[in-house]
């Protein structure tokens, strides 16, 4: 007989389906954060157990650290994991209040002189981090660090004194791009799909998309990878194609590329996933950080069931 007092857990699909094979994944391996995530996104679960599990990364300037954004360790507050904050809280229904009031008075803090986020401290203090982290040097404003940030929090409406020349300099990011690294094109539509100026944003995307073809910075046919040129500052291994870019159907990005291009891209996410039910994470060599491929599960199956995909 059921204890007095204990819910009965939702019922679990057949483990033939894709989502039931990717929850025994992330129960299996994945730490507490994506857990909560992924009950909150497939499960019915609240968004306080989430919110909770996401404080542990919180410090006392607002700011996050402790590895939540697992290439970059070590307990100090950075702007990467203040990114990936945002992201939970967004997903969440949580992006606002007085967590995120602290927030934009910790991104004060560490603004560079053009009033934007450096992508990478300044001095890393030893701490062990991913291959491609940059060593020591005077940090500068970058739209990597930036344009996730302001875009989310135009998004969630919030409105700080932080935002204002931030937001300039996002602006002149975008539209100064002539080339350009995938994972920037990812961060400029970040920021361009909730961005305040509609036309311009608009605008700014239609030409970063005409870049992004031209450039050929999204793989249009996952059958002829190993044919691709690999793009600067990547690794063979982690190719962006078209759903990178376009993570739901209402983003800018989308309107980049054909409904068969898409589908391609879509059919390739959906057989990517692997034996164990996780997703690979297609970071940098040599080896991704032991919870990326749970966030990329999490990630995967929201991408998935944005385009209207069975998951069981």
């Amino acid at each position: 007989m059921a204890e007095t007092g204990v819910s009965a857990l939702p019922p679990t699909p057949p483990a033939s389906t894709p989502l039931a094979r990717a929850e025994h994944f992330v129960w299996l391996t994945a730490r507490v954060l994506e857990q909560r995530l992924f009950a909150h996104h497939f499960r019915g679960g609240g968004a306080d157990p989430v919110e909770t599990a996401l404080d542990a990364y919180r410090n006392e300037d607002g700011g996050y650290g402790h590895a939540l954004e697992p290439d970059l360790r070590g307990p100090a507050s950075q702007p990467l994991h203040t990114a990936y904050a945002l992201r939970v809280l967004d997903s969440i229904g949580r992006c606002g209040g007085q967590r995120v009031e602290r927030l934009c008075r910790y991104l004060t803090t560490v603004s560079t002189p053009d009033g934007a986020l450096p992508a990478f401290p300044s001095d890393r203090d030893g701490r062990p981090a991913a291959p491609f982290v940059r060593g020591a040097g005077a940090p500068s404003g970058d739209l990597l660090a930036t344009g996730p940030v302001v875009g989310l929090l135009h998004r969630n409406e919030v409105w700080h004194a932080w935002l204002f020349r931030a937001t300039d300099f996002c602006w002149q990011a975008v539209e100064s791009l002539r080339t350009a690294r995938p994972h920037e094109v990812e961060a400029a539509v970040t920021f361009l799909d909730s961005a305040p100026d509609r036309p311009r944003a608009e605008a700014a995307a239609d030409r970063l998309g005409r870049l992004v073809r031209e450039q050929r910075l999204a793989a249009l046919d996952p059958d002829r990878l190993g044919a691709r040129p690999v793009p600067p500052g990547h690794a063979p291994g982690e190719p962006r194609l078209p759903h990178d870019y376009a993570r739901t159907p209402r983003s800018l990005a989308r309107a980049w590329f054909t409904d068969a291009e898409m589908s391609r891209s879509l059919d390739f996410l959906a057989a990517a996933q692997q034996q164990d039910g996780g997703w690979p994470a297609r970071r940098r060599a040599p080896a991704p950080a032991p919870e990326a491929r749970s966030m990329a599960t999490v990630e995967a199956l929201r991408t998935l069931r944005a385009y209207g995909r069975d998951l069981g």
